[in-house]
């Protein structure tokens, strides 16, 4: 079994215990997760106020966003057309204002 990677630093200098991991670099301690559950659990998204967000569901942006590339901006305020969940490096996969973009989570609440 390969050893995780801490959720508090992301790091991978991690020590097992019989019945938790425990991360060298900032001492953090977790649960071990079965062998059972760790691949079967569905990933879940949270907006930034806590709620979960499904495929379909439509978001507003809760800041103004600098686009990558150019001089524009995403006004916060902004509602997207329907979302899909992705697992990539932004949770979210979704058009606003005719332009498609990669979301992370955290800066959307569901409309």
């Amino acid at each position: 079994m390969s050893k995780p990677a801490c959720p508090m630093c992301e790091m991978t200098d991690v020590m097992d215990h019989p019945e938790k991991w425990e991360c060298l670099t900032c001492g953090h301690e977790w649960e071990r997760a079965t062998e059972a559950e760790a691949p079967d659990a569905p990933r879940v998204v949270k907006d930034a106020h806590g709620t979960v967000l499904n495929d379909g569901d439509c978001v507003i942006l809760i800041k103004d966003l600098p686009l990558r590339g150019s001089s524009g901006v995403l006004k916060g305020g902004s509602k997207s057309k329907p979302i899909r969940l992705v697992d990539e490096d932004h949770e979210i996969s979704c058009k606003i204002d005719g332009v498609a973009l990669g979301l992370k989570a955290c800066f959307v609440r569901k409309a």
